[in-house]
């Protein structure tokens, strides 16, 4: 059996498709995988066990984007793929999918496109309680492959040890011990409704190093965020004054060292974004801010012995909402998660007690 898989862009959607990897090798073991992706989320994929190969497309825009991918509907064809199974739905993935020649194509129903596909699916709505891995994993129905557990289909990116290395220098060079419990928080997220108040960031941080100044605590973000990190590590250690050296200068990681940075956090605190779904890939506790989205549908999708919380501002009724309009106008699923409320969050995991999601008082 040789099987294409097709999911272009986001890097945690891509996260999101590595269970669906693990139950197709399951279902097949000796099945030829392949898998297309674009280049911001294919260091997810890099070192798969369960992938035969990856295709990294250019993402480029007009022509040039047409000439690539006439190119490389040519190669797929090639390929002489059985099966080829489209994980995105948008218009580049569909066309590529059907430009495989893939005798059976499975894909979701879409208005202009299911045409391309063989075996059609429904789409869970986008703003359900249902988690994205679920939704995904509906494309297999029709391979008669059973339903996923987040214990045994957890979703999974590969450790890279030079990484690590690369990671252990540089908290050395910033003075980062093993006797320092490290907090990984990350900054940035892809959109503004997934964006937690960088005042908000600032107060948390010196509610944690107030805490225990012992702690060490390394800013990440999304190249397009860079100067939001900067922002916030300059108001931390302005409201630290003697403590700033909790806060060291560590400066950026790449995906493959971001996750192994996290690998060695007491706990990862972050937004709805990729980073957070690469952190579900280890064993570090989580601390996830849920703005728009809801936690049966964005939590962290992993095996329950990983402490993950979720934190939000409880019930809205404009949450959920589809992230293209704030109708209040003033985003209060985010401005409604307070420091305390991160805070205490974040100290009842340091401490190893199990926790529920947390809403706010009253």
């Amino acid at each position: 059996m040789n099987i294409l898989l097709v999911r272009l862009r986001l890097i945690g959607d891509v996260v999101f498709t590595t269970p669906v990897i693990r139950a197709l090798r399951r279902h097949y073991p000796d099945a030829r995988l392949t898998y297309v992706v674009e280049p911001s989320a294919a260091p997810i994929l890099h070192g798969n066990p369960n992938l035969t190969d990856i295709i990294v497309i250019p993402r480029r825009r007009g022509l040039g984007r047409l000439a690539d991918d006439l190119a490389i509907g040519r190669d797929l064809r090639r390929r002489h793929f059985d099966l080829a199974i489209d994980l995105h739905g948008g218009p580049r993935a569909a066309w590529l999918t059907w430009a495989s020649g893939a005798p059976r194509r499975i894909g979701y129903v879409t208005a202009g496109r299911s045409w391309m596909y063989t075996d059609r699916v429904e789409r869970a709505p986008d703003l359900g309680p249902r988690h994205a891995v679920e939704n995904q994993w509906d494309l297999l129905t029709p391979l008669g492959i059973e339903a996923p557990a987040p214990g045994r289909d957890a979703v999974a990116m590969a450790p890279d040890a030079a990484a690590a290395r690369r990671v252990d220098e540089r908290l050395r060079l910033a003075g980062i011990t093993s006797d320092h419990p490290l907090v990984i928080i990350h900054v940035s997220a892809g959109n503004p409704f997934r964006r937690w108040p960088e005042a908000h960031f600032v107060s948390l941080i010196a509610a944690l190093v107030q805490r225990d100044p012992g702690r060490r605590i390394v800013i990440t973000s999304g190249p397009s965020d860079a100067a939001a990190a900067a922002r916030v590590v300059t108001e931390a250690r302005r409201a630290l004054g003697p403590l700033a050296s909790a806060l060291p200068e560590t400066g950026e990681f790449d995906l493959v060292q971001l996750r192994a940075l996290i690998c060695r956090a007491a706990v990862y605190i972050g937004g709805d974004s990729g980073p957070a779904h690469i952190a579900a890939t280890t064993e570090t506790p989580i601390v996830a801010l849920l703005g728009p989205t809801l936690a049966e549908r964005s939590r962290p999708w992993r095996d329950d012995r990983w402490l993950s919380v979720t934190v939000d501002a409880g019930s809205l009724p404009c949450r959920p909402c589809n992230q293209r309009r704030c109708a209040p106008g003033d985003f209060r699923c985010l401005t409604g998660i307070t420091p305390s409320q991160v805070a205490a969050a974040v100290e009842r995991v340091l401490a190893s007690r199990p926790v529920e999601a947390i809403a706010p008082p009253g």
